[in-house]
């Protein structure tokens, strides 16, 4: 029986190689996902939060454009754009 249960979820799983841009994508975004997450706590420094939300928002776009994720590069672009312009406005 564990067998079958073996051959059934490993038919569930594609095993393949990422690609060097895949990679690269993948770990930009972990470096994005770190300074969004740590922004909010730095608005407060001045220019510093809005600089890292920015930063943020352009290290993230590339693995959600790669994934094909629409939905979440409009978000981003959104973010640089909406932070671009609290800058340009203080």
């Amino acid at each position: 029986m564990s067998s079958i249960k073996q051959q059934w979820l490993s038919s569930l799983v594609k095993e393949r190689k990422l690609s060097p841009a895949e990679r690269l994508s993948s770990r930009l975004g972990y470096m994005g996902s770190a300074f969004i997450m740590l922004s909010p706590y730095l608005l407060s420094y001045g220019n510093l939060g809005a600089l890292t939300y920015i930063a943020g928002g352009l290290l993230l776009t590339p693995q959600v454009w790669i994934a094909k994720q629409w939905n979440l590069v409009i978000i981003n672009i959104n973010l640089v754009i909406g932070y671009l312009i609290y800058l340009y406005n203080l």
